[in-house]
């Protein structure tokens, strides 16, 4: 990581936050500084989402199945766009209106996962 990178921006760091009740949306500022440590991801529409990729069902199916179990540890949960060889992630918390720290650590988490 850079010495210029903000502070949790580093994708390992992210991961070991805690997501927290009540988190505030992040500004969009904040959210571009995190999402440049998440490769990839996108914001648009007050979401951060990932298409993932695979070789077949049986792939997509275990990455879906290690992510729901992730997410049910941090009682947050992404929607999901299952197909075929590929899944859709995407993070929001509809309770701040937007991108939440805690959508940032929980993508950081997915981006570990499938690394």
């Amino acid at each position: 990581m850079s010495a210029a990178a903000p502070p949790g921006t580093h994708v390992a760091e992210l991961a070991a936050m805690r997501c927290r009740p009540d988190a505030p949306r992040l500004s969009a500022a904040e959210l571009a500084a995190h999402a440049a440590a998440l490769p990839g991801w996108s914001c648009a529409g007050g979401k951060l989402e990932k298409t993932f990729a695979f070789a077949n069902w049986q792939q997509t199916l275990a990455f879906v199945n290690a992510l729901a179990w992730i997410a049910e540890r941090a009682d947050h949960h992404p929607d999901l766009g299952v197909h075929y060889a590929r899944c859709v992630v995407a993070f929001t918390t509809h309770d701040a209106g937007g991108v939440t720290l805690n959508d940032v650590v929980c993508a950081a988490r997915v981006e570990r996962l499938y690394a």
